[in-house]
């Protein structure tokens, strides 16, 4: 069987019109056309983002902003599902009124997730962003995802690793006869996060779990992220929502540009320059309440 690839992404936003302003007016995402006002699509490497106002149908009536469920573009739903050995819901009406088939997300980790027959989007780009990198997956065990789409569609796993902040006990002896003696104690870790990749179509699906379920990690509001403040995103999102879609990562050549062109329009960052990320990349988060809830990041790296 050849795995399905991504088709389109639906994002839930509070302002669809703001979330526009970001990825088509500042980044340049090519807008298509499409039969429903309501809904905005744009064109990002071979796949489509679809933006929707909350209560839209698309997005199944949500009042939760976010990503809300990836479309998977195959020839036959039916089958696939079949062999992938998932248990579907109803067939529904998806992107401008094609039928798709919605998979059970207790078998696909959480991940909202429907299959569809129609034609892949046009390819597109722009000069700041490639395609979408990855998407990010709040996941209680990074397992469940690589069995889900790796075992069930035959999808490769790119890469896995183990992401960690580390802080190194330091004891200071002072002496007014012998001086000063700094003894460095063994590391001790003080968040982290397990994380798969499993390549869906030009991009990622990026499984991240807390390491240490002892730990919720932080989230310090208003500073640049950190490892730390990355797992307690995660923790939170999987203890109050459990696993699901989390976020939305594009490959640009120049995050440095990119984050510098949307701070210089008043868009509001967590990141203002990039910081390192996984697969040796460099990444910088924009503040969620920029696309009316649905959190975004960009992520720079050479492949290995």
């Amino acid at each position: 069987m050849t795995p399905p690839v991504l088709a389109y992404v639906v994002l839930a936003s509070r302002t669809p019109e703001a979330a526009g302003d970001v990825l088509h007016g500042l980044l340049g995402l090519p807008r298509r056309a499409t039969a429903d006002p309501a809904v905005m699509l744009l064109g990002v490497g071979a796949a489509a983002l679809a933006i929707v106002p909350l209560g839209h149908p698309l997005a199944e009536g949500t009042e939760r902003p976010g990503v809300h469920h990836i479309a998977l573009a195959c020839a036959d739903p039916g089958q696939t599902a079949r062999a992938a050995g998932m248990a579907t819901w109803p067939e529904r009406a998806g992107l401008a009124g094609a039928s798709v088939l919605p998979l059970d997300p207790a078998q696909t980790a959480g991940v909202h997730t429907v299959l569809t027959g129609g034609p892949l989007p046009e390819p597109a780009a722009a000069p700041l962003i490639e395609r979408l990198d990855h998407l990010g997956i709040a996941a209680a065990d990074t397992a469940a995802g690589i069995s889900a789409f790796c075992g069930g569609f035959g999808m490769a796993l790119e890469s896995q690793q183990t992401d960690m902040e580390v802080m190194v006990p330091l004891e200071s002896f002072t002496s007014d006869k012998y001086g000063v003696v700094h003894h460095a104690r063994a590391p001790v870790a003080t968040g982290g996060l397990r994380v798969a990749f499993v390549t869906v179509g030009d991009c990622e699906l990026e499984f991240l779990a807390n390491f240490d379920p002892r730990q919720m990690g932080e989230v310090a509001h208003g500073s640049a992220g950190t490892t730390r403040q990355d797992q307690g995103a995660i923790a939170r999102f999987v203890a109050s929502r459990g696993p699901g879609l989390h976020h939305l990562a594009f490959k640009t050549p120049e995050i440095d540009a990119v984050l510098a062109r949307l701070d210089r329009a008043g868009v509001r960052m967590i990141d203002r320059a990039g910081r390192p990320g996984s697969r040796r990349a460099r990444i910088g988060f924009v503040h969620p309440e920029a696309l009316g809830g649905v959190l975004i990041h960009f992520v720079e790296r050479t492949p290995a």
